[in-house]
């Protein structure tokens, strides 16, 4: 079974191992849950929210960026 697979070549299989059957079989399920007059208002609400969590991530980053790496050191005597 694993050599057949094999022998049909790593372009027969997109990315993540996924067949084009496997593709189309969700597309289906897709339209068939959401139905054809959602998915664009769907599509929409997911792009919004990958560019909200783009700019959260890149504010993280940036936030720790401008914080000193170390922390600073009191001077002075130590208590009695």
């Amino acid at each position: 079974m694993r050599k057949a697979a094999n022998e049909r070549g790593a372009g027969a299989m997109l990315r993540n191992g996924l067949e084009p059957w496997h593709l189309l079989i969700l597309a289906i399920v897709v339209i068939v849950l959401f139905g054809s007059k959602k998915l664009p208002e769907a599509a929409r609400g997911l792009g919004k929210s990958m560019r909200i969590l783009k700019s959260e991530a890149k504010a993280m980053k940036t936030d720790d960026e401008a914080q000193p790496s170390a922390a600073p050191v009191a001077e002075g005597r130590p208590a009695d």
